[in-house]
């Protein structure tokens, strides 16, 4: 038998419904009660289009309002003490309180919580992806509870419209393990036997309703995992068996490798494997995993656009049905959370590329026609035209000349040792920059943008529409920069920037000034929360064909005689932040777009521009998930950072910034990185993570952030004196920088402002204390 599902599905709606639902709520435009019949209508909407592509069952317990884990937070009644929730506090409230610190924007709206003075939780990435997670806090005195009401709602809502259900769930150890210890020493996996109890009673539950499989995601499983987890497995399975409940274990993003044999032993009824990510684990697999249990294959790319090679894909599953028997189950590699509802039809994509991608929807149907094909017969003769097109498409595809450019690669051939270092050691470029800029201590900045107001998001819509000249455009983007440089001199900041009114985006800005990369027009993907991207996607070779910022950094350095920074994304960033083309290396992309960042450095440069940020958030992102591909990776990554940098002077100040992940085991890439700067998140996790560059002694300058831009909660003036001073202990104070988390694009300007002046008067005060 051969069966097809999903891991999970997407979100956010075709038209980022959900988005646009949640902050609603959150200015207080709407209560509620509309916010539910949202995610109630996306439910069924989603739902609909997995059983109308011929799914076996629709996953249950994917949706999320912010965030799955945070979700899971909520139903095992492990929300953190420090809350205060009290009974009266509406699930709603109680989600987003722990993500954004209150539960709505200050001074307006439903919803009011008495917990609306607490710290978000840490944020994190999933993995390797540009998902983020709300972190479970956990410590000895975690209690949990089955708090199911929401879960068991949505299963009702998907039996009630006929629909066979799987309940998607994350995995115990993996709950556990993706959290954070409150207390040094304390052991996460030590609360195993108490979160055990009420997963079984959760699963009893399922049971009862009539749910027909049971998903439990193990993630983990993928990483070099610590002995005592591994070896907690094998109990912990046994202890959550419910007879007569069918549980499927999910495995992703990663190889098994030595947990293949580990996975196979779990009592469970079926095991999914990502054969995108861990194609080496199938030979293992089929000669461990019991008859009796059945099998899952990741054959289609959860997390890219392309369109799967559906001959290639049936040769595998072909000889894999020759060799085992029993029902076989297809599937994406993981959840579809990662890509675009859907692609089809997208207005934005031309004629050509149109038929290379597929997204969420898409791939449903690549499921089916996989499935029919692999059933022979009359099924397997009705898709024959389908595997026709898809095979010309691939032809076509790798056919074309905007792939591959003979220049681009005479260039990549070309580079010598010198283009990837500074011409002078750190020592010599820091003396030579404090002679330039006479920084006082503690220089205050911000990490590039500024709020994207109704009226800036106004004027780019107007030129995409052709409603507003080049002229108009570029007129109206110079008053919001001229508006940003008055802003920073009246709040007193010492280094400036332009605010990125132009930008929409941190990626998509530059991939659309780029030859190689395409656009859609609603490929939107969650990346936390309301926060969605629209990543670019890679097809071809790279080449800058003009200046993608000069001038408007120009302009902002024309109207001030403090230091404006030119504003640019790293070529790793861009490329872990887009769907990239799968028929060369991704070493040899990142090296491509450096080479385009490097002419845009350049340019900043003889613009007049000092000092210039190269941001990579998603350096330590990008790390493969097992650590003896580590090496290979961080190389090519740090390469390339260098060779977008090398070409400056030494009294050129680099900058570059990232945000939101655990550093303490790539600090030696990152001072190989050689920046001057480095900006970081720290507020979160109380400036913790500068114990690691500490030890490391990290010798080039440090901006720890200072207040979290994800919460609208405006710092006191004394709560950043006292992070700025446990900085102090640990890194040397003439070597910090004030500044805050991240960029500040998604507040608004009243709260930036207070923020900003808690934060510079914190500066000011501190010199004057450590003096």
């Amino acid at each position: 038998m051969i069966r097809t599902h999903v891991l999970g599905f997407p979100r956010i709606g075709a038209q980022r419904e959900l988005k646009r639902a949640l902050e609603a709520y959150w200015r207080g435009q709407i209560d509620a009660g509309a916010l539910e019949e949202c995610g109630r209508a996306l439910r069924a909407r989603h739902w609909a289009l997995q059983r109308e592509a011929g799914l076996d069952c629709v996953c249950v317990g994917d949706f999320a309002f912010y965030d799955h884990v945070a979700n899971h937070i909520q139903l095992f009644g492990c929300e953190p003490s420090r809350f205060g929730f009290s009974d009266a506090d509406s699930g709603l409230v109680r989600t987003f309180t722990m993500a954004r610190g209150v539960a709505r924007e200050i001074g307006t709206g439903h919803g009011a919580c008495s917990a609306s003075g607490r710290g978000a939780l840490e944020m994190s990435k999933w993995f390797d992806t540009n998902y983020h997670y709300l972190v479970p806090e956990f410590g000895p005195q975690t209690a949990f509870r089955l708090a199911a009401e929401r879960l068991l709602g949505e299963v009702d809502e998907a039996l009630a419209l006929g629909h066979p259900v799987k309940t998607v769930l994350l995995g115990p150890l993996s709950f556990l393990y993706l959290g954070k210890s409150l207390e040094e020493g304390f052991e996460r996996l030590d609360l195993l036997d108490s979160l055990l109890p009420v997963y079984r009673q959760l699963l009893g539950q399922l049971k009862a309703r009539g749910v027909a499989w049971v998903q439990l995601d193990e993630p983990i499983l993928g990483l070099d995992l610590p002995d005592a987890w591994r070896h907690a497995f094998e109990p912990a399975y046994h202890r959550l068996q419910v007879p007569g409940l069918p549980v499927l274990l999910a495995t992703y993003f990663s190889p098994l490798a030595e947990n293949a044999h580990l996975a196979c032993r779990l009592p469970v009824a079926a095991l999914h494997l990502d054969l995108v990510r861990g194609d080496e684990d199938l030979q293992s697999v089929l000669q461990w995993l019991p008859e009796h249990r059945e099998l899952s294959l990741g054959i289609l790319d959860g997390r890219n656009i392309w369109r799967c090679d559906l001959d290639a894909a049936l040769d595998r599953l072909s000889a894999l049905r020759e060799r085992r028997g029993g029902t076989l189950w297809l599937a994406p590699s993981c959840s579809l959370l990662h890509v675009p509802l859907t692609l089809a039809d997208d207005e934005a994509l031309d004629a050509e590329l149109r038929p290379w991608v597929a997204g969420a929807v898409e791939k449903l149907t690549e499921l089916e026609l996989l499935r029919s094909a692999l059933s022979g017969g009359e099924a397997a003769a009705k898709v024959l035209p389908a595997f026709d097109e898809a095979r010309e498409v691939r032809a076509r595809r790798a056919l074309s000349s905007r792939v591959s450019k003979k220049a681009v690669a005479a260039r990549i051939n070309a580079l010598a040792p010198d283009d990837y270092r500074r011409a002078s050691p750190f020592s010599v470029r820091q003396r030579l920059q404090r002679e330039r800029f006479n920084l006082p201590l503690f220089p205050t900045t911000t990490i590039g943008s500024f709020p994207q107001t109704e009226s800036i998001r106004a004027t780019r819509a107007a030129l995409r529409r052709g409603a507003l000249s080049d002229g108009d455009y570029r007129s109206a983007i110079r008053n919001e920069i001229a508006s940003a440089v008055r802003e920073q001199e009246a709040l007193g900041l010492d280094v400036l920037v332009h605010g990125e009114a132009e930008r929409n985006d941190m990626v998509e800005y530059f991939g659309g000034q780029l030859e190689g990369f395409a656009f859609t027009a609603n490929g939107w993907v969650q990346s936390y929360g309301s926060r969605c991207v629209k990543p670019p996607i890679l097809f071809g070779d790279v080449e800058r064909p003009r200046a993608m910022t000069v001038e408007w950094s120009r302009y902002a350095q024309s109207l001030t005689a403090r230091p404006v920074k030119g504003m640019l994304t790293g070529p790793v960033t861009i490329l872990q932040w887009s769907f990239v083309r799968d028929d060369v290396p991704r070493s040899l992309c990142a090296q491509q777009i450096a080479l385009a960042i490097r002419d845009e450095v350049g340019d900043l440069e003889a613009a007049g521009l000092g000092m210039i940020q190269i941001d990579e958030p998603a350096l330590r992102e990008g790390l493969p998930l097992r650590r003896a591909h580590w090496r290979d990776y961080l190389a090519w990554a740090t390469r390339t950072f260098r060779l977008s940098v090398s070409g400056v002077a030494d009294s050129t100040q680099i900058h570059t910034h990232m945000c939101y992940a655990e550093f303490g085991d790539i600090l030696e890439a990152i001072t190989a990185m050689d920046a001057d700067v480095i900006t970081l998140e720290a507020s979160r996790s109380g400036m913790t993570l500068l114990r690691d560059f500490a030890d490391f002694r990290y010798p080039n300058e440090i901006g720890p952030g200072v207040y979290d831009i994800h919460s609208p909660v405006v710092p006191a003036q004394a709560q950043v004196e006292a992070l700025v001073r446990k900085a102090a202990e640990v890194v040397p104070a003439r070597n910090i920088w004030v500044n805050p988390d991240c960029g500040l694009k998604t507040r608004a300007w009243p709260e930036t402002r207070a923020a900003l002046s808690s934060m510079v008067a914190a500066a000011r005060a501190l010199r004057q204390e450590f003096a």
